[in-house]
């Protein structure tokens, strides 16, 4: 299956568009052979809304006691990079966090956090993407990111250009780690999903855009302490304008949901699903070669889900 074909079929060639577009030939797809239940390497689903999409999602990987255990402690890191309401979809959606914090103390987890660096100040950026509300309305903490305290500097042994780095530390203690990005356009890196939204765990990251910022993105790729899951929301998304957008004008629905532990192959179906090639997303290919992951989507056992 060719790589332009997971976006034709799985999310239909309308939807950048604006339109509704189509499932069609949501057929699960097993280009190295049939993988047992619950055993994907990327599920896609479209046409819900979040916290219904997660759940499909979540079920067809097989729950997420797959992920998370009794009494362990999950950091989750959307998007709250910026001051603007979730109609704006600079964000990660607020209703996707709060069903996602749900499902981990469905899970039995001790604690949940949720967190970013934030590019605007942080507490209106937490209050009006809904996403502080949301978490706590589900029972988690929602902990600031704007401290360089919080940051401890870790080695990047595999990293090309990025050897050091500052991480927040409840990556580094946390038992779990979940990343929730949006998918969005980006003025520099051409587009913004998971690679890209780690960004938001590290402190300084002037050095990235100063050193080659798909390079760097790709580097911290390799950090040991990886998301155990990558949960892409591409609910409201903005094709231009980004990361921050100018305005509702910037944003179309595509009421879709991706997820995977892969975040190279994730980045590269989000590209397909923005309309454009993952060539165009240098960071994408550099994370390959990295050995992150993979762009291969002809190698990976899909499910695509029609709701």
């Amino acid at each position: 299956m060719k790589r332009r074909v997971f976006i034709t079929k799985g999310v239909g060639a309308g939807i950048i568009a604006g339109g509704i577009g189509s499932f069609s030939g949501f057929e699960k797809v097993f280009a190295s052979g049939q993988a047992g239940d619950n055993s994907y390497d990327l599920v896609a689903v479209r046409g819900g809304e979040p916290a219904q999409m997660l759940d499909l999602a979540i079920k067809a990987q097989g729950g997420i006691g797959k992920y998370v255990k009794k009494g362990q402690t999950v950091v989750i890191k959307p998007n709250i990079g910026w001051d603007v309401t979730p109609e704006r979809g600079g964000n990660t959606n607020p209703f996707l966090v709060k069903r996602l914090v749900e499902h981990c103390f469905n899970a039995g987890a001790k604690q949940v956090y949720v967190f970013d660096n934030t590019c605007d100040k942080w507490d209106l950026c937490y209050k009006n993407s809904g996403i502080e509300q949301a978490v706590k309305d589900a029972g988690g903490q929602v902990v600031p990111g704007h401290t360089e305290s919080y940051y401890h500097e870790v080695p990047v042994v595999k990293g090309v250009n990025l050897k050091t780095t500052k991480v927040h530390e409840l990556i580094l203690e946390s038992d779990v780690f979940i990343n929730v990005p949006v998918l969005k356009h980006h003025g520099s890196a051409r587009l913004t999903v998971s690679l890209k939204n780690l960004m938001g765990v590290v402190w300084d990251r002037r050095f990235w855009h100063r050193n080659n910022l798909h390079q760097c993105v790709a580097d911290f790729g390799t950090f040991y302490r990886k998301p155990d899951l990558n949960i892409v929301d591409a609910y409201r998304v903005m094709l231009r304008n980004g990361p921050r957008g100018v305005s509702v004008e910037d944003v179309v629905e595509m009421k879709s949901l991706m997820l995977s532990e892969d975040m190279v192959a994730l980045d590269t179906a989000s590209a397909l699903l923005f309309g454009i090639e993952p060539e165009e997303v240098n960071y994408i290919g550099l994370a390959e070669k990295l050995g992150v992951g993979t762009t291969d989507l002809n190698k990976l056992n899909i499910n695509r889900i029609k709701v």
